[in-house]
C-alpha cells in the first residue's frame, strides 16, 4: 500500500487563475485534516494533476466557484457540513464528477453519496496507485460526454437566452441585470418546480453570508416589474409561501 507521507503542497503552484498553458487536470481536494490534504497533493501532484485544496465546506464551495475544476475528492466528514450535502450542492452547480473519499465505507453511505451524485466512491486507507485509476476513469467517461450548447429557455411568452444572455417578453427586449439573468435562469430551467429561497441564495450569492432573504426578495420584486403584465399580481413568477417560487408557464 502506498503510504501518504507529510510532505508540502506541491499542486498547481501559479494559483487560481493558473497558467493558460497547463493542460493538467486540475482536481479540487476537500479534507479536514492538513497533513492528509498535504500528502495527497503531493502525490496527486507526482502523477500529473493540478491540485486546489479545502479544509471545510465554505472553503470548498469558494473554490469550486473561483477555479472550476475537473474532479473533486470529497471527505464525508466535514467540520462544518457533511460532505454529502456539499456534494449535492456542488452537483447542483455544475456537472462536475465528485468521487467520495472517506474512513467510513458503510452501505448505506456508499448509496446515498451515488444517489446524490458522486461518481465514485473510496475508502480509507486506499492505495494512491487505485485512486488515480479510479480518477482518471472518471475524467475519461465525462470526456466522452458532449458539453451542452448554449440553451434557449421559452417558458410562456418569456425566452431567455443563455448564450447571449439575452431575454425577451412576447417578442419584446428586456433589459436585465447579471444577477436578475441568473436568478431568472435558475428559475425557468426549473419551471413548474418550487425553487427554495435557500438554494436562489446559494446558487448566486455563494461568496456572500447573506443573513436574511431580503437580497432574493429585492431581485424577485425587480423581475416581476420587467417581465410581468402586472407585477402586484404575477402570474409567471409565484411565490410559495413559507418555501421559495415556482415559474409557471
Amino acid at each position: 500500500m502506498t503510504t501518504l507521507t507529510d510532505r508540502p503542497d506541491t499542486g498547481r503552484s501559479d494559483g487560481p487563475s493558473g497558467s493558460a498553458h497547463d493542460s493538467r487536470p486540475l482536481v479540487l481536494v476537500v479534507d479536514d485534516e492538513e497533513s492528509y490534504r498535504q500528502a495527497l497533493a503531493s502525490g496527486l501532484s507526482r502523477e500529473g494533476f493540478a491540485v486546489e485544496v479545502a479544509g471545510d465546506g465554505h472553503e470548498a464551495l469558494r473554490l469550486f466557484h473561483r477555479v472550476h475544476p475537473d474532479l473533486v475528492l470529497l471527505d464525508v466528514m466535514l467540520p462544518d457540513q457533511s460532505g454529502i450535502e456539499l456534494c449535492q450542492r456542488m452537483r447542483a452547480l455544475a456537472p462536475v464528477p465528485i468521487i467520495m473519499v472517506t474512513a467510513r465505507d458503510s452501505e448505506v453511505d456508499v448509496v446515498l453519496g451515488l444517489e446524490l451524485g458522486a461518481s465514485d466512491y473510496v475508502a480509507k486507507p486506499f492505495r494512491l496507485r487505485e485512486l488515480v485509476a479510479r480518477m482518471r476513469a472518471v475524467l475519461r467517461r465525462g470526456a466522452a460526454t458532449p458539453a451542452p450548447l448554449d440553451q434557449v429557455l421559452q417558458v410562456g411568452p418569456i425566452r431567455l437566452d443563455t448564450g447571449r444572455r439575452e431575454v425577451t417578453v412576447a417578442d419584446t427586449f428586456v433589459d436585465l441585470s447579471r444577477k436578475e439573468f441568473d436568478l431568472l435562469a435558475l428559475l425557468m430551467s426549473h419551471a413548474g418546480q418550487v425553487v427554495t429561497r435557500e438554494w436562489c441564495i446559494d446558487r448566486l450569492w455563494w461568496d456572500q453570508d447573506l443573513s436574511d432573504t431580503r437580497t432574493l426578495d429585492t431581485h424577485v420584486k425587480r423581475l416581476r416589474r420587467k417581465i410581468e403584465v402586472d407585477p402586484a399580481n404575477p402570474r409567471h413568477l409565484v411565490t410559495v409561501r413559507g418555501v421559495g417560487f415556482r415559474f409557471e408557464p
